[in-house]
């Protein structure tokens, strides 16, 4: 279970948001961005001991283990393997990399070369004793099968990879410390900043990189967004698996805007915006982590709607993507935002609550009401299993991103409409309770395809 770090909040804005592939970030590009890191590695040993490697064997643990195939993290480590980057495989990553003829699978090491392959990944232990549940062990082998060299990697969740002995990356410090959603709140009363400008300022200190410049980047996210959107309005068809699952995006769309009742109307395109990215992203598209893959379509749903239907403008709506930043950091620090970590109450659960704080920042609510309504949507997802049927991220991830963005919008409705001194639960106390119910959870309700809708369904 991923704890709290002993510092304050120091993830950057673009590691939290970035675009790849999908189906899963934890299991596609998390294991993808650990097996080029991996290669990397391989690059950088003595000649002697890259002379003597004739192959390299990757084992999965947890989740990864249980559910690789229809996560797509086979075709994610090979791609990897072969120096394909998540940020930058959206046109160049082959279609099935996995029936590539070998010479295309080829891993050159000094003077060796190897062909990796689908016999290179092997399924291990479900349950294990590594410190995170989505393990992965890479070795490279020599001719008899002896490893010349070893790491272990722990997808964390959002595509975020911790490596085993690794110390975290120096950072600068935020002016702006905070580890708590109070931290937060005490900072923004006392300053006057919104969350959404000490998210700003921290960021900058973070990463070297002016105002404007971080507005260029944000708008990059954005864009990102709004194009996953708008492909997966229009795109029809069977969804990549055995299950069969047929995209529904634009006929949820089609349906929506055929209404005559102006609030059904808005929701009917809530849902179709949602289902649209959730698609894409079920077919391996390129979307952004928000904060995860299985979570992605909730972000840009809101965020369609801000700007086409509530008429919000630039300003107002990367003020919201960063107040979504802070939320999702807190999730990421405080409990975790990985399926196979607390189940997916910290991945639609948080994704939820994100674009609820990025609704309530963009309307210009001040800070209690903003986190008020990311603690609501939250609070409503405690408690949600990962039970991914098949392993694929289709049912019921995608239904799940619609019923997401709904409830952002209702718990911004909500926050906005009550006096926030009132408020009794805190979103740290969510945030906790998150934790603990993700501790709790039966691990066959944690992305591994053993309960829930993952057993019923076939039954049924």
């Amino acid at each position: 279970m991923e704890r709290m770090d002993s510092g304050p909040i120091s993830t950057s804005v673009f590691e939290l948001f970035k675009a790849g592939p999908g189906p899963s970030s934890s299991h596609t590009i998390g294991p993808m961005e650990a097996a080029l890191d991996f290669r990397r590695q391989l690059e950088t040993l003595p000649e002697s001991v890259q002379d003597r490697a004739a192959a390299v064997e990757v084992r999965l643990f947890g989740s990864l283990s249980a559910t690789a195939v229809g996560h797509g993290t086979d075709k994610a480590i090979l791609a990897g393997l072969l120096g394909f980057d998540p940020a930058r495989c959206s046109e160049a990553l082959p279609g099935d990399i996995l029936v590539l003829q070998p010479d295309k699978r080829r891993l050159s090491l000094g003077r060796s070369a190897f062909v990796v392959g689908p016999e290179s990944i092997r399924p291990d232990r479900i349950q294990h004793d590594y410190p995170f549940s989505n393990t992965l062990l890479f070795s490279l082998l020599d001719a008899a099968g002896f490893p010349l060299y070893q790491a272990t990697a722990y997808s964390v969740g959002g595509g975020f990879v911790q490596w085993e002995g690794r110390p975290p990356e120096a950072r600068r410090d935020p002016p702006f410390p905070y580890r708590t959603a109070e931290e937060l709140r005490r900072l923004s009363l006392g300053t006057g900043l919104t969350l959404a400008q000490i998210v700003l300022q921290n960021e900058m200190a973070l990463s070297g990189l002016d105002r404007n410049r971080i507005h260029e980047r944000l708008d990059g996210v954005l864009d990102t967004m709004r194009r996953s959107v708008q492909r997966g309005v229009r795109a029809e068809g069977v969804l990549p698996g055995a299950l069969g699952v047929w995209r529904k995006a634009a006929h949820l769309a089609r349906k929506a805007d055929s209404l005559d009742d102006p609030l059904n109307r808005f929701l009917g395109l809530l849902n179709a915006y949602a289902f649209a990215v959730a698609e894409e992203n079920a077919a391996g598209g390129v979307i952004v982590t928000a904060p995860t893959c299985g979570a992605a379509g909730v972000v840009p749903a809101v965020l369609t709607m801000i700007e086409g239907h509530l008429g919000l403008g630039p300003e107002a709506v990367r003020s919201g993507l960063l107040a979504a930043a802070a939320v999702g950091f807190l999730a990421k620090n405080n409990a975790g935002i990985a399926g196979a970590e607390v189940g997916c109450q910290g991945e639609v659960g948080v994704a939820s609550a994100m674009a609820a704080a990025m609704l309530a920042q963009a309307r210009g609510f001040p800070s209690e009401i903003v986190e008020n309504a990311a603690e609501i949507a939250l609070e409503h997802h405690l408690g949600l299993t990962c039970d991914p049927v098949g392993g694929y991220v289709q049912i019921p991830c995608i239904e799940r991103n619609a019923m997401g963005a709904l409830k952002a919008y209702n718990a911004c409705l909500l926050a906005g409409a009550e006096d926030a001194s009132r408020h009794r639960v805190s979103l740290d106390m969510a945030i906790r309770a998150m934790s603990e119910t993700g501790r709790d959870m039966n691990v066959k309700y944690k992305e591994t395809a053993m309960g829930g809708l993952a057993v019923c369904l076939p039954e049924c």
